[in-house]
């Protein structure tokens, strides 16, 4: 029934996170595909380091490099996910009939998660590569989000914009199982929590939760999920980099990265970037889940009016 409310309050949740967090996501990106062997990026100390030599070098412009596709994917990511995730606790729960278990909650995430991966990979891609450029990188810098997908479909064809999906799935469908699941049961312990002594159900919990409650049930799901999938980002950033100038790119595939980052650089290989991503998504989750849960609430209120 609440279908179409799922997708409008997620679609508006993404584009309020990326527009807050997104020069902390270029940081991120830059430090995940960094493996101190070469690189068409500068080096950089920290994330408060990268951030000052990217606005040095390259502007404002620079740490909002990849806005656009950031945006487009972001908005229709969590517009999807929201919409699917929906759908797929409606059907589990029988139309809301019987309440959800937390492996029925895990398997509408992960549910959600591969079906937006797939929709949504080559935006990702696109955006990881507009973000690595950098005025020290030695290809045709993309112009633009249009510019990007013609490049791409006339130097690789289209199996390319399709690069790192076996990582983005595995941590698409694990992250937001984790988080989603991370969530509605701690949502779930404070409502219930709440609920006692009042004749509000558990079910009620926009009536018992406030925006300070969806904060940090966003950021504590967060941060459990990222610490868990972290690497899977690191191998799909590295998969998803531009080929140099004679065509071939710098790994072949998934157990190639896993192969060379653990010989060069062990385990903090797959960490790399892992503190602009918590500076990043801890909040942004925040973000996220304030504006859904409030419009959310908002559009059934309107829809109960009606």
């Amino acid at each position: 029934m609440w279908q179409w409310e799922n997708a409008t309050a997620g679609a508006l949740a993404g584009f309020a996170t990326v527009a807050a967090m997104h020069p902390l996501d270029v940081v991120r990106t830059r430090f995940q595909v960094y493996d101190g062997r070469g690189s068409n990026l500068p080096t950089y100390k920290n994330t408060v380091n990268a951030i000052f030599t990217i606005t040095r070098m390259e502007g404002l412009r620079g740490l909002y490099a990849g806005f656009y596709p950031a945006v487009l994917g972001s908005t229709v990511s969590w517009g999807l996910y929201f919409f699917f995730y929906g759908r797929a606790k409606q059907r589990y729960s029988d139309n809301g009939k019987k309440d959800l278990s937390p492996s029925l909650h895990l398997a509408s995430a992960a549910e959600a998660g591969a079906l937006v991966c797939f929709c949504t990979n080559p935006v990702w891609l696109v955006k990881t590569r507009m973000q690595l450029q950098s005025p020290l990188h030695q290809a045709q810098p993309y112009s633009g989000l249009y510019d990007a997908f013609r490049t791409i479909l006339r130097e690789e064809g289209f199996a390319a914009l399709y690069k790192g999906i076996v990582p983005g799935l595995m941590l698409q469908v694990s992250h937001g199982a984790i988080q989603f699941t991370v969530y509605e049961e701690l949502r779930k312990v404070i409502a219930n929590s709440r609920s006692k002594g009042t004749r509000m159900d558990a079910q009620s919990s926009g009536e018992l939760l406030n925006s300070g409650d969806y904060a940090v049930l966003g950021g504590c799901s967060k941060i459990a999920a990222m610490l868990l999938t972290y690497p899977f980002q690191v191998i799909r950033a590295r998969l998803q980099q531009r080929p140099g100038n004679d065509g071939i790119p710098r790994y072949m595939d998934s157990f190639h990265v896993l192969k060379e980052t653990a010989r060069f650089e062990g385990i903090r290989g797959f960490y790399r970037g892992i503190t602009p991503n918590l500076l990043k998504n801890v909040p942004a989750a925040s973000i996220t889940f304030i504006v859904y849960e409030n419009i959310l609430n908002l559009l059934k209120l309107t829809r109960q009016k009606e």
